[in-house]
């Protein structure tokens, strides 16, 4: 048996977590990457199949491989999952905090660095950028293809509607962010999960929001929530998700750019249904 790192590139992809064992594998035809389509066993031994894709042109050693990453890429149906070997890499800013910046505020969500930057004509000006934690969110699929969304109050904010998450603590997995969120929000746990996009909504503040969507979810407990939170779920199918998120209260604006281009185009809206499917990982 073999315990490894699974890449998924143009297929349904299905980022379980956790490690698992090869049980099967099937040649795609893809031989000048080397590529196989595996059916892994689940790292509890459970019999749950799902497909991921190896490189088997040469053997990566156990250093290597606790070092690879998994990239959220387009389209939306390449995207690599996360086994116990792999941690999610986080995007590279456009306009990074250079070493050598300064703190000169430490605060209780962003804190402000500073630092010098030479110009073009040889000058020095000082640049400034903000920084926080990351954020995830996540996008429930229930068993029939129902999308929770929710609705959230907060306190000295308007009523939006959005997907379950929040900040990643100190030190914290992105993944297990992602799980512990959805627990807290909405109450379910889940066996798949897809990370669907990863980026840096703005090039002043270091900041990262990831997209999940989770799949094969159980209701396992009660909202835990937050003082400063209050949420209701909100069941909806896939065309009225699209219709919410649109609106002008909805908040994860990350993702709009993908929905626009669904309805825009018919092979882009293909695409969401798969992802969104709850029968295919």
């Amino acid at each position: 048996e073999m315990q490894g790192v699974f890449f998924l590139s143009g297929l349904p992809p299905s980022p379980r977590g956790g490690g698992g064992a090869i049980i099967g594998a099937y040649d795609l035809g893809q031989s000048h990457h080397a590529l196989r389509a595996c059916l892994i066993r689940g790292s509890a031994g459970s019999k749950s199949e799902l497909f991921g894709i190896m490189t088997t042109k040469r053997k990566e050693s156990d250093d290597r491989r606790k070092r690879m990453v998994a990239d959220p890429v387009s389209p939306v149906l390449s995207i690599a999952f996360k086994s116990k070997f792999m941690e999610i890499n986080r995007p590279k800013s456009k306009q990074p905090i250079p070493d050598n910046a300064k703190k000169v505020f430490d605060g209780a969500l962003f804190d402000v660095y500073q630092w010098e930057q030479e110009m073009f004509d040889g000058t020095k000006a000082t640049f400034e950028k903000l920084k926080r934690p990351d954020t995830v969110i996540v996008f429930p699929v229930l068993d029939d293809g129902t999308i929770l969304l929710t609705e959230q109050e907060q306190p000295g904010k308007e009523p939006f509607m959005g997907a379950a998450g929040g900040r990643v603590d100190d030190g914290e997995d992105i993944l297990e962010a992602a799980k512990r969120e959805l627990l807290e929000e909405t109450g379910y746990e889940a066996t798949d999960y897809i990370l669907w996009d990863a980026q840096h909504p703005t090039s002043k503040i270091d900041w990262v929001v990831y997209t999940f969507i989770a799949k094969g979810l159980k209701k396992v407990a009660d909202l835990n929530l937050d003082a400063g939170e209050k949420i209701v779920l909100k069941p909806v199918n896939l065309d009225e998700f699209i219709d919410v998120a649109v609106s002008k209260n909805f908040v994860e604006k990350e993702i709009i750019p993908k929905l626009y281009e669904a309805k825009l185009y018919p092979e882009k809206m293909e695409e969401l249904k798969k992802l969104f499917n709850s029968k295919q990982i």
